[in-house]
């Protein structure tokens, strides 16, 4: 080989390294660079959630350049956190028997657990067997294959009360919702979710509507938990439930923990600007800052940013638009 090329070779072999090097230390590994593709895609694929509650249409998945660096901190940490599959437990044991008026049903006792955690973190809630079934029916108009080998345990005309129907329910519907939960389309569907949370969160909603802040606030923060690890895909989700728990907080004079929820919520739109909660929200947390002795200028130039951007429309008050959450 003569020196030219020699020297051609050993310069293009130094090039691969550096290449090579480069991409080692730069690239996403293949778990990281895939798992959050596929939660993406899936969303894309399968979910169909109503704009104003998830994200806004233009909105990427690049965090805005003007975000602060706190913000910035609090949006990676968020979407480090997406990429992370919470598996959950699911446990019925115990059941009681309601007689009311006329009717007469039993109420299954269902304990959801987070995998690897303390109880601290469990959920608790109850349901009954026609609630059951309605999930199964909406179900199936969805994903019809996917159920297409699931048995719903039947009803019978007599013997629905008997020890021995009562526990082979428990065991059924144990199954039942862990099988549900296996399938990743429908784990992260609305039906599913609503099934889970809407009822509490109806009676929360209820409880802000009439003044019942104290109560509201209480079921609120049972439930958001459950809430968040079941939309761990989509964190904008729960923004409705971070606000109501700002409005409770706020109408019991606990600013601070009015404010601490506010930036939360703040957090999962600061790349949803035109999200329909995005406004009232700074508005509340202008107000709460200054209240608090804490900067409000950052948010109020956020706020005159958002207003040079959008049309001059009617927006409701954070307070509005939780009580008009959940309205039947």
């Amino acid at each position: 080989m003569d020196q030219d090329s020699h020297c051609t070779a050993e310069r293009e072999l130094l090039e691969a390294v550096s290449r090579i090097t480069t991409s080692s230390t730069t690239s996403p590994s293949d778990e990281e660079e895939n798992e959050p593709k596929a939660e993406i895609s899936c969303q894309v694929r399968k979910e169909n959630p109503e704009k104003d509650d998830t994200q806004d249409s233009s909105a990427t998945l690049s965090p805005n350049s003007s975000m602060t660096t706190k913000e910035l901190q609090e949006y990676w940490r968020n979407e480090k956190r997406q990429c992370k599959q919470i598996k959950l437990l699911f446990e019925i044991p115990s059941t009681r028997i309601v007689e009311h008026h006329l009717s007469k049903y039993v109420m299954y006792k269902i304990i959801i657990l987070q995998t690897g955690s303390f109880d601290s973190n469990k959920s608790i809630i109850e349901r009954r067997y026609s609630d059951f079934e309605k999930l199964h029916r909406n179900l199936l108009e969805e994903f019809s294959e996917e159920l297409e080998d699931v048995t719903f345990p039947k009803k019978t005309l007599t013997g629905n009360f008997t020890e021995e129907i009562i526990n082979e329910r428990k065991l059924a519907f144990k199954d039942y919702l862990r099988l549900l939960y296996s399938m990743k389309y429908i784990r992260r569907s609305k039906k599913f979710i609503d099934f889970l949370t809407r009822p509490e969160l109806q009676e929360a909603y209820g409880c802000l509507r009439g003044g019942q802040y104290t109560k509201a606030l209480e079921i609120l923060l049972e439930v958001i938990g459950l809430q968040e690890r079941l939309t761990r895909g989509n964190p904008v989700a729960i923004v409705p439930t971070l606000c109501a728990i700002v409005v409770c907080h706020k109408d019991l004079e606990n600013p601070a923990s009015a404010f601490e929820y506010g930036e939360k919520a703040l957090s999962r739109l600061c790349v949803h600007t035109s999200h329909r909660y995005y406004m009232p929200l700074l508005e509340t947390m202008i107000a709460l800052a200054y209240e608090l002795g804490k900067d409000f200028l950052s948010l109020q130039e956020k706020l005159e940013e958002w207003k040079t951007k959008k049309d001059p429309v009617r927006v409701f008050t954070l307070k509005e638009l939780a009580v008009r959450e959940y309205v039947r």
